[in-house]
């Protein structure tokens, strides 16, 4: 039998918030233990919309720090509301009875402890858990959500949010579905290690034991591979790995061209310069992306085309003389240029993409949003809204300012906050997944003049 378990206190766990995702179609779990999290989070829930809005919510980060232990995961999540709520999902712990197999069935494979240490969760461990009445993975029913906002959606959005996130937990970490179950790491390990010092005390007993019988001759000493078995177990002996160097403070400034050479017939000194300046500057943002923790699976990002290019190259070189040279030769007025840029700085090509190209979002969508949108408003009813494809523009009601301002729902899901000033449209804000916090932060800004 096992020992008895810490208590919750000493095991539980504290993950840090995780970053935003802007890509509003990636699958929120690759493991397939973390894709049955979600199967059973999906399986169990009474309202898709609010699934939706849990997707949405932990996509754009409104999941705080989440703090997991035996039998339950919690976190603090922001929704429309300024003080955030507090969401919880509760699992059913494993039995003392359930541990003893379950560590069985571990020890019994070394493969097992190393995959697990790996990150990684062997499916036949967890079929052979299942069939032993051992159950690793939740399924229908057996998430229990809850949460201090006084919506009662079984789940909330927030709530919904939070297993959405314990899903990316678990494709980081498959300890944390074990750690829900009743078990942290150390005293795993711990367990794993004494069970197999154990049992070679146990068979080297019974070898010198036959020996001495004259039977059957003593069992050799431990190959290498037995070795690396109980080092694995143990956790110990093993070499850490070399830290990677960090990456220099600031891009190199790049090579001085003008002036310093007799430039080749039709080249610009002056924009070569700052190409390669620029090169220098994306060569190191890539550097410190690929030295962080969220690097790993990362996709590469997609080729730019030449015009979100020159926005990006217009963006990261606010200067006049870039701003010039690129708008008279990119065909584009100087004001959808500026435009293009302002919408650069709120989201990349995607926001790019919101200002300049309306889409009809599927049935349903922009319905779900404005109910919502009802839902969360937190001073009375909302203003009419006028809706063309993506796009909320909020109708004058007797002030400057209704007419002057409105949403537009991207492709990432979220939306972004727009004014009008001289008949043109102009990024305002960064976007949210909320309408009703946009909505609220855009009136409030043009009823005070902001542009």
């Amino acid at each position: 039998m096992t020992g008895q378990p810490r208590n919750r206190a000493e095991i539980a766990r504290t993950f840090e918030a995780l970053p935003p995702t802007r890509n509003s179609r990636a699958p929120f779990a690759e493991s397939w233990w973390g894709r049955e999290w979600v199967r059973a989070l999906e399986a169990s829930s009474l309202d898709y919309g609010r699934l939706q809005r849990g997707r949405t919510y932990a996509r754009s980060g409104a999941v705080g720090a989440v703090t997991v232990g035996p039998g339950s995961a919690a976190a603090h999540v922001q929704g429309s509301r300024r003080t955030p709520y507090r969401s919880s999902v509760t699992v059913e712990q494993l039995t003392g009875r359930q541990w003893d197999r379950l560590l069985d069935m571990i020890a019994d494979r070394a493969a097992n402890i190393a995959a697990l240490l790996d990150g990684d969760m062997p499916a036949t461990l967890a079929e052979d858990a299942e069939a032993a009445g051992v159950p690793l993975l939740p399924g229908p029913g057996d998430l229990d959500p809850a949460c201090s906002c006084p919506d009662w959606g079984f789940p909330c959005k927030h709530a919904a949010a939070l297993c959405y996130q314990l899903a990316r937990l678990l494709d980081r970490d498959p300890f944390v579905l074990l750690l829900l179950r009743g078990r942290g790491e150390r005293e795993l390990m711990d367990e794993l290690s004494r069970r197999n010092t154990a049992r070679a005390a146990a068979e080297a007993v019974a070898n010198s034991s036959t020996g001495a019988a004259g039977a059957t001759p003593i069992a050799p000493p431990p190959q290498a591979a037995d070795l690396a078995k109980a080092a694995f177990a143990a956790r110990a002996g093993l070499p850490a790995l070399p830290a990677p160097q960090a990456p220099p403070a600031r891009a190199a400034r790049g090579p001085v061209l003008v002036g310093s050479a007799v430039p080749e017939p039709g080249v610009d000194p002056a924009a070569l310069e700052l190409l390669a300046a620029d090169a220098a500057l994306r060569a190191h943002q890539l550097l410190i992306a690929a030295l962080s923790a969220q690097h790993a699976g990362t996709p590469p990002p997609t080729p730019l085309t030449p015009w979100q290019d020159a926005v990006r190259l217009a963006a990261a070189h606010p200067t006049l003389k870039v701003f010039a040279r690129i708008s008279s030769t990119c065909g584009r007025t100087p004001t959808e240029l500026a435009a293009a840029i302002r919408a650069w700085r709120h989201g990349g090509p995607v926001s790019l993409d919101v200002l300049e190209t309306p889409w009809t979002p599927p049935p349903g969508r922009l319905e779900r949003d404005r109910q919502a949108l009802l839902a969360d408003w937190a001073d009375g009813t909302p203003p009419r809204l006028r809706t063309w494809r993506n796009r909320w523009t909020v109708e004058s009601a007797g002030t400057a300012a209704g007419s002057n301002a409105q949403l537009r729902l991207g492709q990432d899901g979220l939306w972004y906050p727009y004014t009008r000033d001289h008949n043109t449209w102009w990024p305002s804000g960064p976007p949210d997944p909320d309408p009703a916090v946009v909505l609220a932060t855009l009136l409030q800004g043009t009823a005070d003049g902001a542009p």
